[in-house]
């Protein structure tokens, strides 16, 4: 309310903020039936935009207001490209297209060897142009390793993101996560970001997460988070993402959230969020152990895998097993 007040006296023509901020006021806005005229530009920024919550935006607000999807750092004067596209244009599902490199920046898409990568091949984003700083005050060595000489253009500095993104056959850019957000888990290397893009096509998954965490023996595994508009089916989910994806980018454990956490400024905690508890691990329904082989089984595989009930349907694998688990489940037995 205090922040309608303030658009609203001061006639605000341009906001810009995360999503997460801006979602739910514009469903206020709605819900009340409050006057936005003067506004003319609404820009979400800062924080990944899902194609749900941006076509409803376009959908509610498009007639009177543009709505764009903006990209930017602090590092190259913040707002550096705009996704400003016909409605038809825009992805079925996931993340909102972070659009072209706008004025005084020019985007590259690298490997780790600054070398361009093809249209619709993950790499690092980074930003050429007049816009990018110059260093970080005091702080020599993270100056050389974020802002590197542009091999493009002479005389010039790259800004290297640490953001993964890949071009798109129009020109556009997609941006799929942090580079530090690719997670290694029983010797594949896995996208996050990928995972979280096809848990946003089940149902009415409205925001997904995918983070690794570590087992009571130290060992990874992915978890996945959703906020659902309805009661999400924990089971249904992970039948849909066991036939959507391979099996070592399936979360182990599956857990539903009214909202997600988020920082002081908006953007996504991911430190965050709880630790799926035993009642939601990904798996076969509970059938307890008959038979004393049964039994000495399950209590092995417990001991491996470090959870705390192993039922004679669960898949080895799907609780987070692997070939050197299986080797000491064999040794064990």
């Amino acid at each position: 309310t205090r922040l309608y007040g303030w658009l609203h006296d001061y006639q605000i023509t341009v906001f810009e903020s995360t999503p997460a901020l801006i979602v739910p006021f514009m469903d206020h806005i709605e819900s009340q039936g409050l006057d936005i005229s003067s506004l003319r530009l609404l820009i979400t920024s800062s924080d990944s935009c899902s194609v749900r919550d941006y076509r409803r935006l376009q959908e509610r607000f498009g007639s009177q207001v543009r709505i764009i999807n903006a990209y930017g750092v602090t590092e190259a004067a913040i707002d550096s490209s705009f996704y400003d596209e016909p409605l038809a244009k825009l992805p079925a599902v996931g993340s909102v297209p972070i659009g072209k490199a706008w004025l005084n920046a020019r985007f590259y898409i690298v490997d780790a060897h600054l070398n361009p990568v093809p249209v619709g091949v993950a790499g690092e984003l980074c930003i050429g142009g007049p816009g990018v700083a110059r260093g970080y005050l005091n702080r020599q060595e993270l100056t050389s390793e974020k802002f590197v000489v542009n091999p493009y253009i002479a005389g010039e500095r790259l800004y290297r993101t640490g953001d993964l993104a890949r071009w798109m056959a129009d020109g556009n850019v997609d941006f799929i996560g942090r580079i530090d957000h690719q997670v290694k888990i029983r010797g594949y290397r896995i996208e996050l970001g990928e995972i979280e893009t096809v848990m946003l096509r089940f149902a009415d998954v409205k925001q997904a997460v995918v983070i690794d965490l570590a087992d009571e023996q130290g060992n990874k595994y992915l978890a996945g988070y959703a906020v659902c508009a309805e009661e999400l089916d924990l089971s249904a989910l992970q039948t849909y993402l066991q036939q959507s994806l391979p099996s070592h980018m399936v979360p182990s454990r599956l857990m539903a959230l009214a909202t997600m956490p988020l920082t002081p400024n908006g953007k996504l905690n991911r430190k965050a969020l709880p630790v799926p508890e035993e009642s939601v691990f990904a798996g076969a329904d509970y059938v307890a152990p008959r038979t004393t082989v049964e039994q000495t089984l399950a209590i092995i595989w417990q001991a491996v895998l470090g959870v705390r009930s192993v039922g004679i349907w669960d898949n080895f694998f799907e609780l987070g097993g692997d070939s050197i688990k299986a080797l000491q489940v064999s040794s064990r037995l």
